[in-house]
């Protein structure tokens, strides 16, 4: 996309019936989670996004996945959106100037907001946003996901901390998407009465649409992959990288399936590791799995978006054994339990609080901890058809982490600014 074409770029929508509410959202780039929410909000409110960079709309390489790519669904149609000239010469989300929009204030003031939700605080435009004398007249509101489920001390934390409590007195209200992330707000000196819990979700929809059908086409995938047939299937799909701990899965899959042999019984069931993904760990994560591979352990390359619901399909159990503040939410989680999949997370996982049940949905284990992460595969492979069960449980838990909710507690929240205005 040519530099002059960046700022103007953007989409006009009939609105339809719209509460007439002015809603401006700030973003770094389109994501597969964020816009199919934007389509919906803006069935609501009148909606604008702006985009700080166009990663995922055109061909990228992702710093992590190690792959160039564009995402295969559509992340931008069906609201009015924006794109906002960046001028970071190494533009991202892995450093503060990785998003240096100059004309941030100009465009957002231009547009007339009532309300600004800002996705993050923590880069050059975001500072541009909070410090602007210009946008003084407008409520400012903040969506972030981060946690302390893995709390870190020291000055440099005390610091940043301070330094949050000061940028956090700009906004007037704060989205959180879960229990831990208003325990952090929280923690950060914002009180309580700001914080509105806004859950963190995926297009529902989309991952169950075509269940019926995913099942056949999953079972023509393993025969290609080489899985046996009736193999029971322990699935992590998602980059392989240090804070997704991807070989802790695999010594504790080796660990368990062990003990299983030794004890007799379940050893008759053929479990199988199944890892879909791609990185850095991935040359690693082969040459530990010595002679499994291809036996009991094997690997899937990235899958784009549209695939990623015959992905769940293929498992019986999802597991993100991740470790350290990286995994603030994991939204892999809800996809998996859309398709029905009862899930292991650690406690270092965003989502545990929320989406896991302990024993109904799936179940929690101490980050790091790799005899505790096997004690929660055993139990789960104990009991193969209670998987099933608990997969009907996870898939009902997971309708109310929806966009309608999602929208619904936005709007109550522009709705009663509206009223307390008209007190004033």
């Amino acid at each position: 996309m040519h530099k002059s074409e960046r700022v103007n770029l953007k989409k006009e929508i009939d609105y339809g019936e719209s509460t007439g509410m002015r809603l401006a959202v700030v973003l770094s780039h389109p994501t597969q989670y964020y816009s199919p929410w934007f389509r919906e909000l803006s069935m609501r409110v009148e909606l604008k996004v702006f985009y700080l960079w166009d990663f995922g709309v055109r061909e990228t390489v992702d710093r992590t996945f190690k792959k160039s790519f564009t995402w295969d669904i559509p992340l931008l149609d069906g609201y009015d959106y924006q794109f906002v000239e960046n001028h970071s010469k190494d533009p991202g989300t892995h450093h503060f100037k990785g998003l240096d929009n100059p004309q941030i204030v100009e465009v957002v003031s231009n547009w007339q907001p009532d309300t600004l939700l800002m996705f993050g605080y923590n880069y050059a435009t975001h500072i541009r946003l909070i410090f602007s004398p210009r946008l003084r007249g407008i409520t400012f509101w903040f969506r972030g996901d981060s946690h302390e489920l893995c709390p870190s001390t020291g000055w440099r934390t005390r610091i940043r901390r301070y330094l949050r409590v000061m940028l956090f007195y700009r906004f007037h209200r704060f989205l959180a998407v879960g229990a831990a992330n208003c325990d952090y707000f929280e923690k950060s000196g914002v009180d309580k009465r700001k914080i509105a819990l806004v859950s963190h979700c995926i297009d529902n929809a989309r991952f169950r649409s075509k269940q019926v059908d995913l099942e056949a086409e999953a079972m023509s995938w393993k025969q290609e992959l080489g899985i046996p047939e009736g193999a029971v299937v322990i699935l992590f799909a998602g980059k392989f990288e240090e804070k997704k701990r991807p070989s802790d899965l695999l010594k504790s899959f080796v660990i368990v399936k062990d003990r299983l042999m030794r004890r007799g019984g379940n050893c008759k069931r053929n479990f199988v590791l199944l890892f879909v993904g791609s990185g850095k760990l991935e040359a690693s994560l082969k040459e530990e799995a010595g002679t499994g591979l291809g036996e009991d352990v094997f690997f899937a390359p990235f899958q784009n978006q549209s695939r990623m619901p015959l992905v769940y399909a293929m498992g019986a159990l999802f597991v993100l054994p991740s470790y350290g503040r990286g995994e603030t939410w994991g939204l892999a989680v809800n996809e998996a339990m859309n398709l029905g999949k009862p899930v292991i997370v650690s406690s270092h996982v965003g989502c545990s609080m929320d989406l896991i049940v302990d024993g109904r949905t799936g179940w929690v284990f101490e980050a790091g901890n790799l005899e505790a992460l096997c004690e929660r595969l055993q139990t789960a492979l104990a009991d193969v058809e209670n998987l099933q069960k608990m997969g009907m449980h996870a898939k009902n838990h997971i309708e109310k982490f929806s966009y309608e909710n999602s929208t619904a507690a936005v709007v109550n929240l522009l709705s009663q600014k509206t009223l307390e205005a008209g007190k004033q």
